[in-house]
This record gives structure tokens, sequence and C-alpha cells, in this order.
């Protein structure tokens, strides 16, 4: 097996262990023992740190150590305004790529959502969710672009998985998503695109929202 190999393993274990809250927020992180559990070097382990270090989840202090990061309500109010600014951007550059059979197959996905909420099915919900938005974004040839929106989705959503959700939001959530749809069906893509950025990843519009969700989820984890 090569390096390449057992690093991604480490970086898969890591982060299934910071999905299931096995590593906590603002703990610190023992790389000899880590290493000793998953049964991999320190190596292929420092190098998936690293890889998480660049991407937001933990943070590496020379001679002290490694912390697992918190999610701050700035770091969220950061990171919605980098998701609204490249899908936005997304959208606009798909042009005709993006028209009624897309528009279609969205709205298919957020009439999943609605009925995955009537189920208090939230696992579903978010699924259909993420393939919603998946309709424009695998539309991009920018893999740099993507794969920065869907890490920082996972930053926000998945690490650790909150329990529970707010039902509201969720609800509102499908109504911003109709207003998309229905901006995309009359080829209005700048329309959509900011309507995206504006409103529907605007943290200003979802504070409330925001921080009913964590407040709870920190009261239950």
């Amino acid at each position: 097996m090569n390096l390449k190999s057992l690093r991604e393993q480490a970086y898969e274990l890591l982060k299934e262990q910071l999905g299931n809250g096995t590593l906590v927020p603002r703990s610190t992180l023992d790389l000899d023992a880590m290493a000793a559990a998953l049964g991999v070097s320190r190596t292929p382990l420092r190098e998936a740190l690293l890889q998480l270090a660049h991407e937001g989840f933990v943070t590496i202090l020379p001679r002290r150590g490694i912390t697992v990061n918190e999610l701050s309500v700035d770091d969220i109010r950061h990171i919605y305004q980098i998701i609204g600014a490249l899908e936005n951007a997304v959208i606009i550059a798909a042009g005709s790529r993006l028209g009624r059979d897309e528009a279609s197959r969205m709205g298919a996905l957020n009439a999943a959502m609605r009925t995955a909420l009537t189920r208090d099915d939230f696992d579903g919900y978010y699924a259909h969710n993420l393939a919603f938005h998946d309709v424009y974004l695998d539309l991009s040839d920018n893999a740099t672009l993507v794969r920065t929106v869907r890490t920082l989705k996972a930053r926000l959503y998945d690490f650790p998985r909150r329990k529970g959700y707010v039902r509201e939001w969720e609800l509102a959530s499908t109504d911003e998503h109709d207003a998309i749809v229905a901006n995309v069906a009359a080829g209005d893509l700048r329309a959509a695109a900011d309507y995206v950025r504006d409103v529907h990843w605007s943290f200003a519009v979802q504070e409330r929202f925001v921080r009913r969700y964590y407040a709870a989820s920190r009261k239950t984890t």
C-alpha cells in the first residue's frame, strides 16, 4: 500500500471521527496516540491533518499540538458569503446549459425535500438539498470552486452532524428554492444567481435561523 493511500485512509478516518463527534471542537489531538489507534505512522497522519487544517477543520499550533476547530458565528457568516459568491458565479457561467430541464430536476428535488419534512426525515431532506444545488454545481468545469463549496458545506453541517433541525428554516429554504427554480425556468440566470447570493446564502437573511439551529445543537451534543 502506498503512502498516498495511507494518507487518504487516515483522512477518511479522521473525518469520520469528526462527523460522529469522537473528535470534539476545542479538543487537542495527540499525534502519537492517534497514529497508534488508527494503525498508521505519523507521516500519513500528519499529511491528513495538514489537509484538514487547510480545509478549516483543525488548527496546527507549532510546538503546542493540534486542536479541533469550533464553528463560530463569524465563521458561519464568512462561509455563507463565500458559498453565495461562488454559487452565484457558477449559475451565471452555466449559461444555456442551465435551462428548463435542469429547472425541472431542481423542482422535483425540492418537492422531495418537502416530502421528507412531512416524514420528519432530515437526512433525506439534507441529501435532496445537496442534490438540488449539485444540479448547477455539476455544470461547472471549475473543480477547485466546486470542491471549495462542498468542503465549506461539510464544515457547516457535517462535522459533527448536528442533531435536530429548525423546521421553519427548512420550509423557508424550500420556498427560496421555488424562487430559484422559477428564475432558471424563465431563463433569467442573473436573477437566479443574485437570489442565491443575496437571499439564499445571505447571512443577514438567514441569521435568525442560524443562531437558533447552532444554539440548539450545542445543547444536544
